[in-house]
């Protein structure tokens, strides 16, 4: 059974850094994506970077350059990075991954994590 885990998240000020964490565990796959996804109040979910077992990675714009996307094999974890982080980062970032090929935001993720709150302050 695929069970992700989310932790790090928290309260940072406007240009801080925070890094969140995504254990995974059961997840045994030759193809797959990982990725982070948010949800602020009132607005749809989107997704912020991914990551496949290639190591290639791709990031929503508006992360790029201030986001990284990293994937830890040997500890089964996957990490993000967030510096210069601004107030419409604020939001519950969530860890997803999908079996196969597609690395896409819009591919549809198999199995998620509860979520973790990162607010970003002004």
């Amino acid at each position: 059974q695929v069970q992700l885990v989310e932790s790090g998240g928290g309260s940072v000020q406007s240009g801080g850094s925070l890094r969140v964490s995504c254990a995974a565990s059961g997840f045994a796959y030759r193809q797959y994506c990982m990725g982070w996804f948010r949800q602020a109040p009132g607005k749809e979910r989107e997704g912020v970077a991914a990551i496949d077992q290639d190591g290639s990675t791709r990031y929503a714009d508006s992360v790029k350059g201030r986001f990284t996307i990293s994937l830890d094999n040997a500890k089964n974890t996957l990490y993000l990075q967030m510096n210069s982080l601004k107030f419409e980062d604020t939001a519950m970032y969530y860890c997803a991954a999908r079996i196969g090929w597609l690395c896409d935001f819009r591919a549809i993720f198999n199995y998620w994590g509860q979520g973790t709150q990162v607010t970003v302050s002004s």
